[in-house]
């Protein structure tokens, strides 16, 4: 059984969010879905959602993990810690910049690119239109990871406020 952990970010991706959709398509597959709502996920903390994830990752022991955005740095922030077990694959969906300025979010930056990503394959996808991580960003990014980037046109946050409810693209890869 495929055993998958989604990791929204900032604020959560609740319906019509494609996160919400691929858990339920992941389930109808007969697979294992931990897709929990981090604690306090308009004030997040990055120590108290560190401490979250850590507990999934040694409950569910996903085969797949599937962050967007903030979720994207929470994944950076543990491989920098070093302390989670490989995972099969992992997907990056719209991480954003490496430093941000947004108040709420300054436990969870600035944030180097980790040595190690946790995970046997890995794939970074962005929009060439991301307002929290431009292309050159991404690019540079991608290079540090040395891992594999699919670049959506006009896909803003890669989120239900650009279009991205259903995203067959998501299921296939996670299914693959």
């Amino acid at each position: 059984m495929l055993k998958v952990l989604i990791l929204h970010g900032w604020g959560g991706s609740d319906n019509p969010h494609w996160q919400a959709w691929l858990a339920s398509e992941v389930v109808k597959e007969y697979g294992m879905v931990a897709f929990p709502l981090l604690d306090n996920p308009h004030f997040p903390s990055k120590n108290r959602w560190m401490k979250q994830v850590k507990a999934l990752l040694e409950d569910v022991n996903p085969d797949v993990v599937i962050c967007h955005s903030l979720g994207c740095t929470l994944w950076l922030h543990l491989c920098n810690e070093g302390e989670i077990a490989p995972v099969k694959r992992l997907l990056l969906v719209a991480p954003p910049r490496l430093s941000c300025e947004i108040e709420i979010l300054k436990t969870f930056f600035p944030i180097s690119t980790p040595e190690n990503l946790f995970a046997k394959e890995a794939m970074m996808v962005t929009s060439d239109n991301d307002p929290y991580m431009s292309q050159e960003e991404a690019q540079a990014l991608q290079k540090s990871l040395g891992i594999e980037m699919k670049v959506l046109e006009n896909a803003g946050h890669i989120n239900d406020a650009s279009g991205y409810g259903e995203w067959p693209w998501v299921k296939e890869w996670v299914g693959k």
